[in-house]
Protein backbone atom coordinates (compact mmCIF):
# COMPACT_ATOMS: atom_id res chain seq x y z
CA UNK A 1 0.00 0.00 0.00
CA UNK A 2 1.06 3.59 -0.61
CA UNK A 3 2.26 5.45 2.45
CA UNK A 4 0.59 8.56 3.81
CA UNK A 5 3.54 10.63 2.52
CA UNK A 6 3.02 9.32 -1.00
CA UNK A 7 -0.71 10.00 -0.85
CA UNK A 8 -0.21 13.61 0.30
CA UNK A 9 2.57 14.05 -2.25
CA UNK A 10 0.30 13.07 -5.14
CA UNK A 11 -2.57 15.19 -3.84
CA UNK A 12 -0.25 18.21 -3.85
CA UNK A 13 0.99 17.41 -7.38
CA UNK A 14 -2.58 16.97 -8.67
CA UNK A 15 -3.63 20.31 -7.21
CA UNK A 16 -0.60 22.04 -8.69
CA UNK A 17 -1.28 20.47 -12.09
CA UNK A 18 -4.92 21.61 -12.04
CA UNK A 19 -3.84 25.17 -11.17
CA UNK A 20 -1.30 25.24 -14.01
CA UNK A 21 -3.51 23.62 -16.66
CA UNK A 22 -5.01 26.95 -17.89
CA UNK A 23 -1.46 28.18 -18.47
CA UNK A 24 -0.71 25.13 -20.63
CA UNK A 25 -3.88 25.69 -22.65
CA UNK A 26 -3.06 29.35 -23.16
CA UNK A 27 0.32 28.55 -24.69
CA UNK A 28 -0.99 25.42 -26.48
CA UNK A 29 1.41 23.28 -24.48
CA UNK A 30 0.33 19.61 -24.12
CA UNK A 31 -0.93 19.09 -20.57
CA UNK A 32 0.63 15.62 -20.45
CA UNK A 33 4.10 17.13 -20.84
CA UNK A 34 3.38 19.55 -18.00
CA UNK A 35 2.32 16.63 -15.77
CA UNK A 36 5.56 14.75 -16.45
CA UNK A 37 7.59 17.87 -15.64
CA UNK A 38 5.62 18.50 -12.44
CA UNK A 39 6.14 14.90 -11.33
CA UNK A 40 9.86 14.97 -12.05
CA UNK A 41 10.55 18.40 -10.50
CA UNK A 42 8.34 17.65 -7.50
CA UNK A 43 10.07 14.36 -6.68
CA UNK A 44 13.54 15.86 -7.18
CA UNK A 45 12.67 18.80 -4.94
CA UNK A 46 11.36 16.51 -2.18
CA UNK A 47 14.41 14.29 -2.19
CA UNK A 48 17.29 16.64 -2.98
CA UNK A 49 16.13 19.93 -1.45
CA UNK A 50 13.88 18.96 1.45
CA UNK A 51 15.29 15.47 2.08
CA UNK A 52 11.78 13.97 2.23
CA UNK A 53 11.08 10.43 1.03
CA UNK A 54 8.04 10.45 -1.28
CA UNK A 55 7.16 6.92 -0.17
CA UNK A 56 6.68 5.64 -3.71
CA UNK A 57 7.84 2.05 -4.22
CA UNK A 58 7.79 -0.03 -7.39
CA UNK A 59 5.92 -2.89 -5.77
CA UNK A 60 3.03 -0.51 -4.95
CA UNK A 61 2.60 0.78 -8.47
CA UNK A 62 1.68 -2.43 -10.30
CA UNK A 63 -1.52 -3.25 -8.43
CA UNK A 64 -2.71 0.37 -8.38
CA UNK A 65 -2.34 0.68 -12.15
CA UNK A 66 -3.91 -2.70 -12.89
CA UNK A 67 -6.88 -2.58 -10.51
CA UNK A 68 -7.57 1.13 -10.09
CA UNK A 69 -6.35 3.18 -13.05
CA UNK A 70 -6.72 0.88 -16.09
CA UNK A 71 -10.46 0.18 -15.62
CA UNK A 72 -11.15 3.92 -15.38
CA UNK A 73 -9.18 4.75 -18.54
CA UNK A 74 -10.80 2.03 -20.62
CA UNK A 75 -14.37 2.40 -19.30
CA UNK A 76 -14.49 6.16 -19.73
CA UNK A 77 -13.27 5.96 -23.32
CA UNK A 78 -15.75 3.19 -24.20
CA UNK A 79 -18.82 4.73 -22.56
CA UNK A 80 -18.09 8.11 -24.17
CA UNK A 81 -17.49 6.70 -27.65
CA UNK A 82 -19.94 7.85 -30.32
CA UNK A 83 -20.79 4.51 -31.94
CA UNK A 84 -22.96 6.04 -34.68
CA UNK A 85 -20.22 8.40 -35.86
CA UNK A 86 -17.64 5.65 -35.56
CA UNK A 87 -19.63 3.18 -37.64
CA UNK A 88 -19.00 5.12 -40.85
CA UNK A 89 -15.27 4.40 -40.52
CA UNK A 90 -15.51 0.92 -39.05
CA UNK A 91 -13.29 -0.60 -41.77
CA UNK A 92 -10.16 1.55 -41.21
CA UNK A 93 -10.66 1.47 -37.43
CA UNK A 94 -11.03 -2.32 -37.49
CA UNK A 95 -7.83 -2.61 -39.52
CA UNK A 96 -5.92 -0.34 -37.15
CA UNK A 97 -7.37 -1.98 -34.04
CA UNK A 98 -6.55 -5.66 -34.34
CA UNK A 99 -4.45 -6.85 -37.31
CA UNK A 100 -2.33 -3.74 -37.70
CA UNK A 101 -1.62 -3.31 -33.98
CA UNK A 102 -0.21 -6.85 -33.99
CA UNK A 103 1.82 -6.06 -37.11
CA UNK A 104 3.07 -2.85 -35.50
CA UNK A 105 4.09 -4.74 -32.36
CA UNK A 106 5.92 -7.33 -34.46
CA UNK A 107 7.78 -4.73 -36.56
CA UNK A 108 8.79 -2.80 -33.45
CA UNK A 109 9.93 -6.00 -31.71
CA UNK A 110 12.09 -7.01 -34.69
CA UNK A 111 13.65 -3.55 -34.90
CA UNK A 112 14.38 -3.40 -31.18
CA UNK A 113 15.73 -6.97 -30.99
CA UNK A 114 18.18 -6.67 -33.87
CA UNK A 115 19.00 -3.06 -32.99
CA UNK A 116 19.99 -3.84 -29.40
CA UNK A 117 21.47 -7.25 -30.33
CA UNK A 118 22.45 -8.20 -26.79
CA UNK A 119 22.19 -11.64 -25.10
CA UNK A 120 20.58 -10.00 -22.06
CA UNK A 121 17.73 -8.75 -24.22
CA UNK A 122 15.97 -11.87 -25.60
CA UNK A 123 13.04 -12.16 -28.00
CA UNK A 124 10.59 -12.12 -25.09
CA UNK A 125 11.89 -8.71 -24.05
CA UNK A 126 11.65 -7.42 -27.62
CA UNK A 127 8.07 -8.68 -27.97
CA UNK A 128 7.09 -7.08 -24.65
CA UNK A 129 8.60 -3.82 -25.87
CA UNK A 130 6.67 -4.08 -29.14
CA UNK A 131 3.42 -4.78 -27.28
CA UNK A 132 3.60 -1.83 -24.89
CA UNK A 133 4.68 0.52 -27.69
CA UNK A 134 2.00 -0.61 -30.14
CA UNK A 135 -0.94 1.41 -28.80
CA UNK A 136 -1.07 5.12 -29.71
CA UNK A 137 -2.68 7.56 -27.28
CA UNK A 138 -5.03 9.95 -29.03
CA UNK A 139 -5.70 12.13 -25.98
CA UNK A 140 -2.61 14.31 -26.46
CA UNK A 141 -3.47 14.88 -30.14
CA UNK A 142 -7.27 15.16 -30.11
CA UNK A 143 -7.35 18.48 -28.27
CA UNK A 144 -4.81 19.87 -30.72
CA UNK A 145 -6.85 18.66 -33.69
CA UNK A 146 -9.98 20.31 -32.32
CA UNK A 147 -8.20 23.62 -31.72
CA UNK A 148 -6.77 23.47 -35.25
CA UNK A 149 -10.23 22.84 -36.76
CA UNK A 150 -8.86 19.74 -38.46
CA UNK A 151 -11.37 17.41 -40.18
CA UNK A 152 -13.62 15.63 -37.68
CA UNK A 153 -12.85 12.31 -39.35
CA UNK A 154 -9.21 12.47 -38.24
CA UNK A 155 -10.30 12.74 -34.61
CA UNK A 156 -12.72 9.82 -35.00
CA UNK A 157 -10.09 7.60 -36.61
CA UNK A 158 -7.49 8.36 -33.94
CA UNK A 159 -10.02 8.07 -31.09
CA UNK A 160 -11.41 4.74 -32.30
CA UNK A 161 -7.95 3.36 -33.00
CA UNK A 162 -6.66 4.44 -29.60
CA UNK A 163 -9.53 2.82 -27.67
CA UNK A 164 -9.42 -0.59 -29.35
CA UNK A 165 -5.63 -0.61 -29.70
CA UNK A 166 -5.25 0.01 -25.98
CA UNK A 167 -7.29 -3.08 -25.21
CA UNK A 168 -5.50 -5.22 -27.81
CA UNK A 169 -2.07 -4.09 -26.61
CA UNK A 170 -2.92 -4.85 -22.97
CA UNK A 171 -4.13 -8.36 -23.87
CA UNK A 172 -0.96 -9.06 -25.87
CA UNK A 173 1.24 -7.58 -23.14
CA UNK A 174 -0.47 -9.65 -20.42
CA UNK A 175 0.01 -12.90 -22.34
CA UNK A 176 3.68 -12.13 -22.98
CA UNK A 177 4.23 -11.22 -19.32
CA UNK A 178 2.70 -14.52 -18.24
CA UNK A 179 4.95 -16.39 -20.69
CA UNK A 180 8.03 -14.50 -19.51
CA UNK A 181 7.34 -15.16 -15.83
CA UNK A 182 6.54 -18.84 -16.36
CA UNK A 183 9.49 -19.43 -18.67
CA UNK A 184 7.29 -20.66 -21.52
CA UNK A 185 9.34 -19.06 -24.27
CA UNK A 186 9.11 -21.93 -26.75
CA UNK A 187 5.38 -21.74 -27.40
CA UNK A 188 4.36 -22.06 -31.03
CA UNK A 189 2.86 -19.12 -32.88
CA UNK A 190 -0.33 -21.13 -33.31
CA UNK A 191 -0.79 -21.78 -29.59
CA UNK A 192 0.05 -18.15 -28.77
CA UNK A 193 -2.53 -16.95 -31.31
CA UNK A 194 -5.20 -19.28 -29.92
CA UNK A 195 -4.49 -18.08 -26.39
CA UNK A 196 -4.71 -14.46 -27.54
CA UNK A 197 -8.05 -15.01 -29.28
CA UNK A 198 -9.56 -16.95 -26.37
CA UNK A 199 -8.50 -14.35 -23.80
CA UNK A 200 -9.56 -11.51 -26.12
CA UNK A 201 -12.98 -12.90 -27.11
CA UNK A 202 -13.68 -14.33 -23.65
CA UNK A 203 -13.13 -10.92 -22.09
CA UNK A 204 -15.53 -9.36 -24.62
CA UNK A 205 -18.22 -11.91 -23.74
CA UNK A 206 -17.86 -11.35 -19.98
CA UNK A 207 -18.06 -7.58 -20.40
CA UNK A 208 -21.11 -7.82 -22.65
CA UNK A 209 -22.87 -9.97 -20.05
CA UNK A 210 -22.08 -7.45 -17.28
CA UNK A 211 -23.24 -4.61 -19.53
CA UNK A 212 -26.59 -6.30 -20.24
CA UNK A 213 -27.15 -6.98 -16.53
CA UNK A 214 -26.37 -3.32 -15.78
CA UNK A 215 -28.85 -2.27 -18.49
CA UNK A 216 -31.62 -4.37 -16.89
CA UNK A 217 -30.86 -2.92 -13.45
CA UNK A 218 -30.97 0.64 -14.80
CA UNK A 219 -34.34 0.03 -16.48
CA UNK A 220 -35.82 -0.94 -13.10
CA UNK A 221 -33.97 1.48 -10.81
CA UNK A 222 -33.65 4.98 -12.17
CA UNK A 223 -31.74 7.86 -10.65
CA UNK A 224 -28.53 9.83 -10.87
CA UNK A 225 -26.68 8.18 -7.99
CA UNK A 226 -27.85 4.71 -9.00
CA UNK A 227 -26.63 5.22 -12.55
CA UNK A 228 -23.17 6.32 -11.42
CA UNK A 229 -22.84 3.46 -8.93
CA UNK A 230 -24.00 0.89 -11.47
CA UNK A 231 -21.40 2.09 -14.01
CA UNK A 232 -18.63 2.04 -11.39
CA UNK A 233 -19.60 -1.44 -10.21
CA UNK A 234 -19.85 -2.65 -13.82
CA UNK A 235 -16.38 -1.37 -14.70
CA UNK A 236 -14.61 -2.96 -11.75
CA UNK A 237 -16.73 -6.13 -11.57
CA UNK A 238 -16.13 -6.92 -15.24
CA UNK A 239 -12.39 -6.39 -14.83
CA UNK A 240 -12.00 -8.46 -11.64
CA UNK A 241 -14.36 -11.23 -12.77
CA UNK A 242 -12.60 -11.68 -16.12
CA UNK A 243 -9.04 -11.18 -14.91
CA UNK A 244 -8.94 -12.81 -11.47
CA UNK A 245 -11.58 -15.53 -11.65
CA UNK A 246 -11.87 -16.52 -15.31
CA UNK A 247 -8.29 -15.68 -16.38
CA UNK A 248 -9.53 -13.74 -19.39
CA UNK A 249 -8.83 -10.19 -20.45
CA UNK A 250 -10.10 -7.77 -17.81
CA UNK A 251 -9.44 -4.83 -20.12
CA UNK A 252 -11.54 -6.31 -22.93
CA UNK A 253 -14.30 -6.99 -20.40
CA UNK A 254 -14.27 -3.35 -19.27
CA UNK A 255 -14.25 -2.18 -22.89
CA UNK A 256 -17.19 -4.41 -23.81
CA UNK A 257 -19.20 -3.45 -20.71
CA UNK A 258 -18.67 0.25 -21.41
CA UNK A 259 -19.71 -0.07 -25.06
CA UNK A 260 -22.88 -2.00 -24.15
CA UNK A 261 -23.89 0.41 -21.39
CA UNK A 262 -23.02 3.45 -23.48
CA UNK A 263 -25.05 2.28 -26.48
CA UNK A 264 -28.08 0.84 -24.64
CA UNK A 265 -28.57 3.21 -21.74
CA UNK A 266 -28.10 6.62 -23.30
CA UNK A 267 -31.77 6.48 -24.22
CA UNK A 268 -32.75 5.84 -20.59
CA UNK A 269 -30.99 8.92 -19.26
CA UNK A 270 -32.60 12.24 -18.61
CA UNK A 271 -30.47 15.22 -19.58
CA UNK A 272 -29.50 16.02 -15.98
CA UNK A 273 -28.54 12.36 -15.35
CA UNK A 274 -26.48 12.19 -18.53
CA UNK A 275 -24.68 15.40 -17.63
CA UNK A 276 -23.86 14.20 -14.10
CA UNK A 277 -22.64 10.78 -15.27
CA UNK A 278 -20.50 12.33 -18.01
CA UNK A 279 -18.94 14.78 -15.58
CA UNK A 280 -18.28 12.06 -12.99
CA UNK A 281 -16.42 9.83 -15.46
CA UNK A 282 -14.65 12.77 -17.04
CA UNK A 283 -13.27 13.75 -13.62
CA UNK A 284 -12.32 10.14 -12.82
CA UNK A 285 -10.53 9.87 -16.18
CA UNK A 286 -8.80 13.21 -15.64
CA UNK A 287 -7.43 12.07 -12.27
CA UNK A 288 -6.40 8.61 -13.54
CA UNK A 289 -4.61 9.99 -16.60
CA UNK A 290 -2.94 12.72 -14.56
CA UNK A 291 -1.69 10.13 -12.06
CA UNK A 292 -0.10 8.08 -14.84
CA UNK A 293 1.88 11.03 -16.20
CA UNK A 294 2.77 12.22 -12.70
CA UNK A 295 3.99 8.72 -11.87
CA UNK A 296 6.08 8.76 -15.02
CA UNK A 297 7.66 12.05 -13.98
CA UNK A 298 8.26 10.85 -10.42
CA UNK A 299 9.88 7.59 -11.54
CA UNK A 300 12.03 9.10 -14.29
CA UNK A 301 15.71 8.57 -13.60
CA UNK A 302 18.20 10.61 -15.59
CA UNK A 303 20.45 7.55 -15.84
CA UNK A 304 17.83 6.13 -18.18
CA UNK A 305 18.88 8.66 -20.78
CA UNK A 306 22.60 8.35 -20.16
CA UNK A 307 22.90 4.57 -19.81
CA UNK A 308 20.09 3.52 -22.15
CA UNK A 309 20.26 6.30 -24.76
CA UNK A 310 21.07 3.93 -27.62
CA UNK A 311 18.22 1.57 -26.74
CA UNK A 312 15.87 4.58 -26.57
CA UNK A 313 16.96 5.80 -30.03
CA UNK A 314 16.46 2.31 -31.42
CA UNK A 315 12.99 2.18 -29.86
CA UNK A 316 12.00 5.57 -31.31
CA UNK A 317 13.23 4.56 -34.78
CA UNK A 318 11.43 1.21 -34.63
CA UNK A 319 8.13 2.82 -33.54
CA UNK A 320 8.27 5.46 -36.30
CA UNK A 321 9.16 2.86 -38.92
CA UNK A 322 6.33 0.59 -37.81
CA UNK A 323 3.84 3.46 -37.96
CA UNK A 324 4.91 4.47 -41.46
CA UNK A 325 4.72 0.87 -42.69
CA UNK A 326 1.24 0.11 -41.33
CA UNK A 327 -0.29 3.40 -42.53
CA UNK A 328 1.31 3.86 -45.96
CA UNK A 329 1.62 0.14 -46.60
CA UNK A 330 -2.05 -0.68 -45.96
CA UNK A 331 -4.26 2.34 -46.66
CA UNK A 332 -3.41 2.71 -50.38
CA UNK A 333 -4.80 -0.84 -50.77
CA UNK A 334 -7.57 -0.55 -48.16
CA UNK A 335 -8.93 2.58 -49.89
CA UNK A 336 -10.21 0.32 -52.68
CA UNK A 337 -12.18 -2.00 -50.37
CA UNK A 338 -16.00 -2.01 -50.84
CA UNK A 339 -17.69 0.34 -48.40
CA UNK A 340 -14.44 2.06 -47.49
CA UNK A 341 -14.36 5.85 -47.64
CA UNK A 342 -10.83 6.57 -48.91
CA UNK A 343 -8.37 8.16 -46.52
CA UNK A 344 -6.44 10.82 -48.50
CA UNK A 345 -2.64 10.94 -48.40
CA UNK A 346 -2.65 14.14 -46.33
CA UNK A 347 -4.80 12.49 -43.68
CA UNK A 348 -2.53 9.44 -43.77
CA UNK A 349 0.37 11.74 -42.91
CA UNK A 350 -1.53 13.09 -39.89
CA UNK A 351 -2.45 9.55 -38.81
CA UNK A 352 1.22 8.58 -39.05
CA UNK A 353 2.55 11.57 -37.12
CA UNK A 354 -0.41 11.48 -34.72
CA UNK A 355 0.56 8.04 -33.41
CA UNK A 356 1.65 9.55 -30.12
CA UNK A 357 2.43 7.18 -27.26
CA UNK A 358 1.22 8.17 -23.82
CA UNK A 359 -1.01 6.91 -21.05
CA UNK A 360 -1.27 3.21 -21.92
CA UNK A 361 2.42 2.84 -22.78
CA UNK A 362 3.40 4.40 -19.46
CA UNK A 363 0.85 2.33 -17.54
CA UNK A 364 2.21 -0.91 -19.01
CA UNK A 365 5.82 0.17 -18.48
CA UNK A 366 5.11 1.01 -14.86
CA UNK A 367 3.49 -2.40 -14.34
CA UNK A 368 6.53 -4.40 -15.50
CA UNK A 369 7.50 -7.04 -12.90
CA UNK A 370 10.88 -6.28 -11.33
CA UNK A 371 11.72 -9.97 -11.46
CA UNK A 372 12.40 -9.65 -15.18
CA UNK A 373 16.09 -8.89 -15.65
CA UNK A 374 15.43 -6.60 -18.62
CA UNK A 375 12.59 -4.55 -17.10
CA UNK A 376 14.71 -1.41 -16.75
CA UNK A 377 15.73 -1.43 -20.42
CA UNK A 378 12.13 -1.85 -21.56
CA UNK A 379 10.93 0.90 -19.22
CA UNK A 380 13.70 3.25 -20.36
CA UNK A 381 12.71 2.67 -24.01
CA UNK A 382 9.05 3.29 -23.16
CA UNK A 383 9.82 6.54 -21.34
CA UNK A 384 12.08 7.72 -24.15
CA UNK A 385 9.48 6.98 -26.84
CA UNK A 386 6.67 8.66 -24.88
CA UNK A 387 8.73 11.79 -24.21
CA UNK A 388 9.79 11.97 -27.88
CA UNK A 389 6.25 11.63 -29.17
CA UNK A 390 4.94 14.19 -26.68
CA UNK A 391 7.72 16.77 -27.04
CA UNK A 392 8.26 16.37 -30.79
CA UNK A 393 5.22 14.85 -32.49
CA UNK A 394 2.46 16.42 -30.36
CA UNK A 395 4.01 19.89 -30.34
CA UNK A 396 4.49 19.92 -34.13
CA UNK A 397 1.00 18.66 -34.96
CA UNK A 398 -0.55 22.11 -35.42
CA UNK A 399 2.17 23.40 -37.80
CA UNK A 400 1.88 20.16 -39.80
CA UNK A 401 -1.91 20.54 -40.11
CA UNK A 402 -1.46 24.11 -41.33
CA UNK A 403 1.28 23.06 -43.75
CA UNK A 404 -1.00 20.42 -45.26
CA UNK A 405 -3.93 22.90 -45.46
CA UNK A 406 -6.20 20.62 -43.43
CA UNK A 407 -7.75 23.38 -41.33
CA UNK A 408 -11.48 23.63 -42.00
Amino acid sequence: MLTSQAFLFFLALLLLAALLEPLAERFRFPFSILLVLIGFIGSEACIRIFGVDTGIRWDNINSIISYVILPILIFWASIELDIKSLWGDIIPISLLSLPLVLVSAAITAVGVYYGINHPGFPWTAALLTGALLSAPDAAAVLSLLKKSNAPRRLSLLLEGESLFNDATAVVLFSILIAMALSGEQNSTWGSALMQFLSVFCGGLAVGAMIGIIAHVVLKVFNGTNVYVLVTVVSAYTSYILADNFLHLSGVMAVLSAGLVIGSLDRRLQRNEVKHFVDEFWRLAHYIAEALIFLLAGVTINLTMFTDQWLAILIGITAVLAARVIIIFGVFPLANHLPGMTPVPVKQQIILTWGGVRGTMTLALALSLPLSLSYWYTIQSIAYGVVLFTLFVQATTMNPLIRRLNLES
